[in-house]
Order: C-alpha cells, then sequence, then structure tokens
C-alpha cells in the first residue's frame, strides 16, 4: 500500500485549530475502529470451527477469507481525515456550539 501524504492545509480550512482537528478524527479513529471489531466478532461468530488434528495444523479458510477481507479495508485514521477534510464529520467542545 502506497503512502499517502494528507496536506494539513485542507485540516486548517475546516477548523480553527489543526492540532483540535487532528483529536477529533483521533477519536473518530477509535469509533470506526470499534465498529469493526464489533462486526469482524460477529462474523467470526458465525463460522463453525474446522475439525483439528492434532498432528496437524490448518487455518479456517472461511476465517482467513474474512481477516482479509478486513484487511483490504480502509483504515480507520484515514477514513477519519477524509470525512474531516469532506466535512462529513462535526465536533464541538461539551459546552459550545458545533466548531464546523
Amino acid at each position: 500500500m502506497a503512502i499517502q501524504p494528507i496536506d494539513l492545509r485542507k485540516l486548517d480550512n475546516r477548523s480553527d485549530n489543526v492540532y483540535e482537528a487532528i483529536i477529533a478524527a483521533g477519536k473518530r479513529a477509535r469509533q470506526i475502529n470499534d465498529e469493526n471489531r464489533l462486526e469482524f466478532n460477529q462474523l467470526v461468530s458465525t463460522i463453525i470451527p474446522a475439525v483439528e488434528d492434532e498432528f496437524e495444523e490448518r487455518g479456517n479458510p472461511d476465517q482467513e477469507k474474512i481477516s482479509l477481507q478486513f484487511e483490504k479495508r480502509e483504515k480507520p485514521h484515514l477514513r477519519a481525515l477524509k470525512e474531516l477534510i469532506d466535512g462529513e464529520l462535526e465536533y464541538r467542545y461539551k459546552d459550545d456550539e458545533p466548531i464546523i
């Protein structure tokens, strides 16, 4: 996977403080990661475990397929930053009105 730089000027245009925007994106990334983890665990729990032989170790092909699908997804921190840049993410202080 190639490294994609993020232009901080885009974040600066979206918020008053770049550092606050990055903190908000980090919190959103944690939420996305938790959602992905729940979805993954639900899918894995529906898989019937393969019969294990004590002399031969094999992985479960269904579980490996699901794992590969999740690995190919966009990383949570990149998705959160894109949401912030595209204006889909709104954050505010607990006592204030929304910033974005």
